[in-house]
């Protein structure tokens, strides 16, 4: 039985694989560009684009999916088919559509009733997120306003309450941000009236609805209860404990203005105690006067003290007697909080470590200025200053440091970067927070750190983008270079804090050890050639390591790209030696006499010419000693013949002895 019932199945699929409607049967006449169709007289074209069908989301499906009525053995088929149904596929959608105005309209017959081909068109339907596609977030406004703009039919024969609103819509801080900004998650037509379920205000069931509109709002506004002020032209927002009031009342439906509302007695409440230079706080005797004028110049002129200060109770006689928590800067500045959260900074708070520097420290508390201005603790020249508060030797930061640089600030100032802001003014040099970023800073020996050594060349790339091109290409790069020795990265050769001008005598003179520290054989035979051996006594112009092998683009020699290269040796010797011709290039730069298997030649004609000083001094040195004692019995002669020949009282002077 089994074995029969597997038989028929197989039979089944069969005859299903051999009998089926394939797209190129139905091609084979709406390929035809000029192929024309006619319905209740009228001519319209059925052609179609199969490239096109088969890029949209119905291109895996098979014609007859959706035009079953077609009966795949009776070609050509009838003119007259019937309406394709979309419901069979997409029935949750049908059925919001048919409770929609949209759907009542067409089932009252009424021509001008959107299908779902009107929106979605039938044959080349693309997914929302493409942004060809007819409902693509940009797209939506143009698509419902090509009913409900002014002027258009359904304008005229309807009787709308509201006009103009797509104009009204496209000069909202909504249309704004998505029609000039291009911000695809700014809230279109579909956002608030739903994409199938349209319904009017008036009806409950609506997202529009009174009782719902709040809701909606919120699925983008999410944190609204959190940000928005709890107080508005004296009055309280939420007149009930966490039940959002109607959005409409305040915010008018497609005219909705980037505007903030006046603050009324919000601030007015704060300043009645706060004005008072006097009032202190009754915990720790801090002064809790407020210079009102310093906010009004700050960032945060236009945030009631209660945005802040959000567990303030406007129904106490004191409103911040409620007030248990500090202020939470991240309820506005969430990505940022996240950031400190998992920075150093962030943890040594998160473990209550009294240094740990928190958002005020940096920026302040009531007089938060921007980064572009001169009088801002975070404007570029004020950085070193701001954390050398930290970080100056001697410091909290400082003494809990246990690296092995010191100094760091000192460093710093005295640095070519240092300089180049201090002395020089030049805002757009880096500073503390272009390296280690202003809120997510990390020990280097964090793989997430901006000066971990896999991240370091990204970070100083990001002033000197054209070097860190050259260095990611080049053989000392890790994109390049698979090993698991350790690659030097920027700070190898230029430091962290003490960056001084390459064309600096100390660096240039410096740069050869640093080299040597990776390659130290090739550096011991560097400083026994005429180069290194000049370099030693400390004259710079002669070349150095980076001179023939280049900087930061340091590339194999059997790379064709390298300074060293067959190709380019001869125009790199020719940047000191004008002259040099290819014979000259051929000079062994780092021939030595130490290595018997790579240079033999060198290696046995130093020794055999070494052997051959040694042995004449040795056959010197042997002539001079046996020759000494009969010098001596020579001169004893001498010296007693020249006695026998002298009167007896006549003094006899040496021989050797200088004349007067």
């Amino acid at each position: 039985m089994i074995k029969f019932l597997s038989l028929f199945i197989f039979y089944i699929a069969l005859s299903q694989s051999v009998f089926a409607q394939d797209n190129s049967d139905c091609l084979m006449c709406h390929e035809d560009k000029n192929l024309k169709g006619t319905n209740k007289g009228r001519t319209f074209s059925v052609y179609v684009n199969e490239r096109k069908f088969n890029s949209s989301v119905h291109g895996d499906m098979e014609c007859i999916d959706c035009h079953q009525d077609v009966d795949p053995e009776d070609l050509p088929h009838n003119e007259d088919l019937e309406k394709v149904d979309c419901g069979v596929c997409h029935g949750a959608s049908e059925t919001d559509y048919k409770q929609g105005l949209h759907g009542q309209a067409e089932s009252r017959g009424d021509p001008l009733a959107p299908s779902c081909k009107s929106c979605h068109g039938y044959h080349y339907i693309l997914p929302v997120k493409n942004l060809n596609s007819a409902v693509a977030p940009l797209k939506i406004p143009f698509l419902c306003g090509r009913c409900h703009r002014e002027g258009t039919k359904v304008q005229l024969q309807r009787r709308i309450p509201e006009d103009k609103i797509l104009q009204n819509y496209s000069l909202s801080i909504h249309g704004e941000g998505l029609l000039k900004k291009g911000l695809v998650v700014s809230a279109t037509c579909i956002s608030c009236h739903s994409s199938h379920r349209i319904l009017p205000h008036t009806d409950p069931r609506s997202t529009i609805a009174r009782q719902n509109i709040a809701a909606t709002c919120s699925k983008c506004h999410s944190e609204i209860e959190a940000v928005h002020r709890k107080i508005i032209r004296g009055e309280l927002w939420e007149k009930e404990a966490h039940v959002l009031p109607a959005c409409v009342d305040c915010h008018q439906p497609h005219k909705i203005r980037n505007v903030l509302y006046e603050q009324g007695m919000a601030d007015k409440d704060c300043l009645k105690c706060h004005k008072n230079k006097n009032i202190v706080s009754s915990v720790d005797g801090h002064s809790l006067f407020v210079d009102y004028n310093k906010i009004k110049k700050s960032k945060h002129a236009t945030v009631a003290c209660s945005q802040c200060h959000s567990e303030v109770n406007a129904s106490k006689q004191r409103a911040c007697e409620t007030i248990v928590n500090k202020v939470d800067c991240t309820a506005c500045h969430a990505e940022i909080g996240e950031q400190y959260i998992t920075s150093i900074h962030g943890i040594l708070k998160a473990q209550e470590n009294p240094n740990a520097p928190t958002c005020k420290e940096c920026h302040g508390t009531h007089l938060i200025l921007g980064k572009d201005d001169d009088t801002s603790p975070i404007f570029p020249t004020n950085i070193p200053t701001l954390c050398a508060k930290c970080h100056r030797e001697g410091e909290k930061a400082a003494v809990r440091y246990k690296g092995t640089e010191k100094n760091i600030i000192k460093h710093y100032t005295q640095s070519i970067h240092g300089k180049g802001l201090i002395k020089s003014g030049l805002v757009v040099t880096a500073t503390c927070t272009d390296c280690h970023t202003a809120h997510h800073e990390l020990p280097h020996d964090d793989p997430k750190s901006s000066v971990n050594p896999k991240n370091i060349a990204s970070t100083c790339g990001s002033c000197h983008h054209g070097i860190e091109e050259q260095f990611e290409r080049s053989i000392h790069s890790r994109f390049v270079s698979k090993t698991d020795k350790p690659l030097p990265v920027c700070n190898n050769c230029h430091s962290a804090h003490t960056i001084r001008r390459t064309d600096n005598k100390g660096f240039e003179l410096e740069i050869m050890q640093q080299c040597g520290s990776c390659h130290p054989k090739i550096a011991a035979t560097y400083f026994d050639t005429y180069h290194g051996k000049v370099s030693r006594l400390g004259y710079t112009k002669t070349a150095k390591c980076y001179d023939c092998h280049g900087a930061h683009d340091i590339l194999p020699v059997d790379d064709p790209r390298s300074h060293l290269s067959r190709k380019n040796i001869v125009k790199t010797c020719q940047k000191c030696h004008p002259s040099a011709h290819r014979q000259f290039a051929g000079y062994f730069t780092h021939a030595t006499h130490h290595d018997p298997n790579k240079y033999p030649y060198l290696f046995w004609t130093f020794w055999g010419m070494t052997g051959l000083l040694l042995f004449t001094f040795f056959l010197g040195g042997i002539h001079t000693l046996l020759w000494l004692p009969r010098s001596i019995q020579w001169r004893k002669e001498l010296k007693r013949k020249l006695n026998e020949n002298t009167e007896p009282n006549q003094q006899i002077k040496d021989p050797d002895e200088n004349k007067d």
